[in-house]
């Protein structure tokens, strides 16, 4: 009997540990700005962790190879279109995204539009994010398809594996019977 009292108490010591390391490794970072605008876009809070910690790893200095930049890595072309759609007359300049709350509203917008271009469909909403319109329209055309299940470039592939990956954790940590945290 004390065996198995003590057995269930390092179970659950152990499982409490492991839940802290997966909550280490899928952080809720910038709660106020990702539930604002995640509820304002109608996108999925976990979905925008998911792409902050794909993109950045939650680094709001973060600076790609493309010059993207900011906790949602958003190129200077899109930052300007993005503008042009949400907030013509804020005067915002492109390092502005290196702003977390800035970066959120932006990387949200955009995700919120990828979603809405291509169903809702995941997969295909994070390929655009990762590679844009065009060649993501272009996949589906010679696919003859609506929504892409096949990535034939392999940075594309990754990326969307990754976005997948990270959303399906988060949903899986955070999102409990009882409501969210």
């Amino acid at each position: 009997m004390i065996l198995a009292i003590a057995a269930l108490g390092v179970k659950s010591f152990i499982e409490n540990e492991i839940l802290q390391v997966k909550q280490a490794v899928y952080p809720l970072k910038y709660m106020d700005s990702v539930e604002k605008y995640a509820e304002e876009f109608g996108v999925d809070k976990y979905l925008i962790l998911a792409v902050i910690k794909t993109e950045s790893g939650f680094d709001p200095n973060a600076k790609s190879n493309a010059d993207a930049i900011g906790l949602t890595q958003i190129t200077e072309e899109a930052f300007a279109w993005i503008k042009l759609k949400l907030c013509p007359k804020e005067n915002l300049v492109f390092e502005d995204l290196y702003n977390p709350d800035t970066a959120i509203r932006f990387g949200t917008y955009y995700m919120a539009r990828n979603l809405e271009r291509y169903n809702g469909d995941i997969s295909t909403a994070a390929a655009a994010y990762h590679s844009g319109w065009g060649t993501v329209d272009k996949l589906l055309e010679e696919y003859n398809t609506e929504i892409l299940t096949q990535f034939p470039y392999t940075q594309m592939e990754n990326y969307v594996y990754k976005i997948n990956k990270s959303y399906n954790a988060y949903q899986e940590l955070y999102n409990t019977s009882e409501g969210d945290f």
